[in-house]
């Protein structure tokens, strides 16, 4: 879109500004500074510090911030009634800021400080001001940031950044005249707010009013990517002394803009624990011995060269690199002769993957996370995204704001919820009646997309005919939703373009996941929804780099590029990649591995950055089957639940200590860089993957080094074709990339599908329950969820005290009629129990979760959540069915 420049006069000289833009922001880009404190290029301009007055010819004085630029302007930033005003203003705002400037955050990079330079302050004028005397007010309560309301310039920035960015709403004006105040609803602790501790607020603060607890001026930074969930948000360590000292986010990046949550902003301190692994540990008479790297290389070369072939398993990472899950599945086919080798995908996208490369032949998200905003209607189902994703949170809530309607299904009242026009609150496991009874009505109503469906999918009428069986009496009595809600949504979805659609483990972990997967694929395809802007359908991978790890082969069935492994014509082509025959069965899978090993089947297993006993569903069956296996080597950052376990642990570097590559969940591929040298004996993990083939006798690993093995995968993965190191520089691309002078794709299925004719395939379905529902032995129904201040099993989260503290103990979520009909209060010890097993925690009563439904989430390992979770599979992705299953609570004594 092209915008028109407009000339303007600022201080005698010819400035050009594009057409909307306001008089501060053309001042800013012409190099003349106008002081001001309340203005933030990410904000609305208020106006409230009335410091940006300038002079325009015909006008007088007006806000630059709130002035737009018109063609033939004279603008005057230096008037003598402009300055006098400006200067009065700043002097009541200094003479009531407390604090001593040198020993402030705020020193050097403070506004009110550079414009009480650039303006000039009269030492005798000040001191014939009455100061107001401080208030000693610090609200220290948030374990990363204190408020200290004595350096606060009632600005508004804070609260207006919670609203406008955050979209959280923490914070607002309290006593609206002297002394006003920036305060949380009912002056409560910020900690005991709604604050979402992102610290959005502290980095835009022009002050040191809020302010870090922990500060240091970094002596260096280093651009890399967030080890946490699949957004990929570009981020700057701050370097000193070698030691992460701060953490920024990057502005420049598409991705999250420089927004960060507070994971990504303050969960870094598990790479200086104590806990961390820090030489090679070789188990002898049961206990962990420190080894040297040869005696633990030579031990696991020999020890694994006695299991080649299918009595051999390796588990690879979603928190790898793809360079590393590259070579963790080439050594597992080449070295030792097997397609058994898997990632936690298994236990999250699985479905998807399956399920999409049906229907559209690609199972990853079809458009990218900017696009959100633009939409006219967002379905939000089975994803928490402002826990599990919080800067793809802040883009919905965006759009939004932006004007569009946001429909949430979850079984929960979600935080997302509170944004939404339509809520959908259906049983845990009725996606498909859900999805099925808004198309019935689409259809019905004539609302889908008949050209689209003619011109670019097939299968239709099969489909068609397969909604006979979801009238809406059926699919109320199926979900729990009333039916007029079902229509309201689905007029809502077919109606509004573009429209996208977000899923995550809510719709995949299901026993019947991969038929959750095709009704979203129907209902994006019915209503022409996929291949345009704004629109598409969209699963939020989990981890940092479980899109990657899936690209990478790190799949039983599948080499890099999602290539079959039983296809002969990828068969011989990687055959003759790599030097060595292969084996062209596919592997198992994850959930298959475990069985595998207690029957004997698999003898000795390589886990890499993995945690199974705590992750895996029904884990007790973990538990056995490793305890089977004749040797076990487990590669790790910290001596984990499962490590534990193992024969030889092998200490891994974290992504701060290594080069290499992510993918993110729209398929962006970005630079991971070293930032520091790996704790103690740490190694890089394709390192030790390499040095273990190497001593195997394998050809084929002589380098680890990152760049070259990103050359080979380019060599043998089509959609990686294009990607070289330098063609990520600076913001990464997306695949499919096949070619060196190729953009990259930010949308999927623009002009065809990836399928053998280029059209999408519509998939007819039926209702299928959860494996396992109620009865009256184990009357409710446990389903999980994810905590905003952890991830996956807390193995790096538990270690940052600040997130340990905002959440430090699993919680039963449990509504207060359930609770009050078996006499449970509120922080009462409980133990839950289901077929399976059993845990003790707190009861918590809220109205978050239904009657009948309680949930807990799978981040703490004095309270395992697994070992209560069904591992029903779904029979066509074998991702278990952690999702639904059936539970009794019974008192527990005393307080958890």
């Amino acid at each position: 879109m092209n915008v028109e420049n407009l000339s303007l006069q600022i201080d005698s000289r010819v400035v050009e500004a594009p057409a909307g833009s306001n008089l501060l922001q053309a001042a800013s880009a012409a190099g003349v500074y106008i002081p001001h404190l309340c203005h933030h290029p990410d904000l609305k301009p208020v106006g409230a510090c009335r410091l940006c007055l300038v002079d325009v010819e015909g006008r007088g004085a007006v806000l630059a911030c709130r002035t737009p630029v018109e063609g033939g302007m004279v603008v005057r930033t230096d008037h003598p009634e402009v300055e006098f005003a400006r200067r009065v203003t700043l002097e009541l705002l200094i003479v009531n800021h407390h604090g001593d400037c040198l020993s402030c955050v705020g020193n050097q990079d403070c506004q009110l400080q550079e414009a009480a330079a650039r303006v000039g302050v009269d030492p005798e004028r000040l001191a014939r001001l009455r100061r107001s005397a401080p208030s000693g007010e610090i609200d220290a309560s948030n374990p990363f940031f204190t408020l200290d309301h004595d350096k606060c310039v009632l600005c508004g920035i804070c609260i207006r950044t919670c609203n406008e960015v955050a979209g959280v709403d923490a914070l607002e004006f309290a006593f609206r005249a002297h002394p006003m105040r920036v305060s949380t609803f009912g002056r409560k602790p910020i900690v005991e707010s709604r604050c979402e501790s992102c610290g959005e607020c502290v980095v835009r603060c022009p002050v040191g009013s809020l302010a870090p607890k922990r500060f240091e001026r970094p002596a260096r930074e280093v651009r890399t990517i967030c080890p946490y969930c699949g957004t990929g948000c570009a981020v700057h360590l701050g370097l000193r002394g070698g030691r992460i000292v701060s953490v920024r986010g990057d502005r420049n990046s598409p991705v999250n803009r420089g927004r960060l949550c507070v994971k990504g902003r303050y969960g870094y301190d598990f790479i200086h624990h104590p806990d961390r692994l820090t030489t090679p540990l070789i188990k002898r008479n049961g206990q962990f011995e420190e080894a040297t790297w040869d005696e633990a290389l030579d031990l696991v070369a020999r020890r694994l060269a006695a299991h080649r072939g299918d009595r051999f398993a390796a588990m690879s990472s979603a928190r790898c690199t793809n360079e590393e899950n590259y070579v963790i599945q080439k050594f597992a086919r080449t070295v030792m002769g097997t397609n058994n080798v898997d990632h936690c995908a298994r236990l999250c996208h699985a479905p998807t993957v399956a399920g999409l490369a049906q229907t559209l032949g690609s199972g990853a998200m079809t458009n990218t996370i900017g696009e959100f905003p633009d939409a006219a209607c967002i379905l939000a189902i089975g994803t928490n995204t402002t826990a599990a994703h919080p800067v793809i949170g802040f883009r919905l809530k965006e759009a939004v704001g932006r004007g569009a309607v946001l429909i949430v299904a979850n079984p929960k009242e979600i935080d997302l919820a509170r944004h939404a026009a339509v809520r959908l609150q259906h049983r845990p496991g009725s996606d498909v009646a859900l999805l099925m009874g808004m198309m019935r009505v689409i259809v019905d109503e004539e609302l889908l997309d008949s050209e689209f469906i003619a011109e670019r999918c097939v299968d239709f009428e099969a489909f068609r005919r397969s909604l006979d069986g979801f009238d809406l009496p059926r699919v109320e009595r199926l979900t729990g939703v009333p039916a007029q809600a079902v229509s309201d949504a689905a007029r809502t979805y077919a109606t509004r373009k573009p429209a996208a659609i977000l899923f995550a483990m809510g719709i995949t972990q299901h026993s019947h996941g991969t038929d959750n997967v095709l009704a979203i694929s129907n209902l994006a395809l019915l209503t022409g929804n996929v291949g345009r802007p704004s629109s598409g359908i969209n699963p939020l991978r989990g981890q940092n780099n479980v899109q990657g790890a899936c690209d990478m082969g790190a799949l039983p069935n599948v080499y890099p590029g999602y290539q079959k492994v039983n296809d002969p014509a990828v068969y011989t082509k990687f055959q003759a990649a790599w030097g060595t025959e292969l084996n062209d069965r596919p592997g198992l899978a994850l959930t298959e591995m475990f069985h595998a090993m207690s029957a004997g089947q698999i003898r000795a297993l390589y886990a890499v950055g993995e945690n199974p006993v705590l992750s895996e569903a029904d884990s007790t069956h973990v538990l056995a089957g490793l305890a089977r296996l004749e040797f076990f080597v487990c590669q790790d950052i910290f001596l984990t639940e499962t490590a534990r376990l193992a024969d030889v642990v092998l200490p891994a570097a974290t992504f701060a200590e290594k080069d290499g590559t992510f993918t993110n969940t729209e398929r962006r591929v970005q630079r991971v860089r070293q930032a520091l040298e790996p704790v103690g004996q740490a190694k890089p993990d394709a390192w030790i993957v390499s040095q273990i083939a190497q001593r195997m006798g394998a050809a084929g690993f002589e380098s680890s080094d990152p760049r070259r093995i990103m050359a080979e995968i380019a060599a043998v993965t089509p959609s990686y074709g294009g990607i070289s190191y330098d063609r990520l520089e600076p913001d990464g691309l997306h695949w499919p990339c096949p070619t060196l002078d190729h953009p990259g794709t930010p949308i999927l299925h623009t002009q065809r599908f990836n399928t053998a004719d280029g059209k999408a395939r519509f998939m007819p379905l039926q209702y299928k329950p959860p494996a396992e529902l109620p009865d009256s032995e184990y009357p409710l129904l446990l389903t999980t969820d994810r905590s905003l201040y952890h991830w996956h099993t807390s193995t790096m989260t538990l270690r940052v005290d600040g997130l340990k503290q905002l959440n430090d103990r699993e919680l039963l979520k449990i509504h207060p009629g359930d609770a009050s009909r078996q006499g449970i209060r509120d922080g009462e010890t409980v133990n839950v129990l289901s077929r399976r097993g059993k845990v003790q925690v707190e009861a918590r009563l809220t109205e978050a979760c239904p009657p009948g439904v309680v949930s807990l989430t799978f981040h703490f390992p004095d309270a395992p959540t697994n070992v209560l979770t069904h591992a029903a599979l779904d029979p066509s992705s074998k991702i278990p069915e952690t999702k639904v299953c059936a539970v009794r609570i019974e008192k527990g004594s005393g307080k958890a």
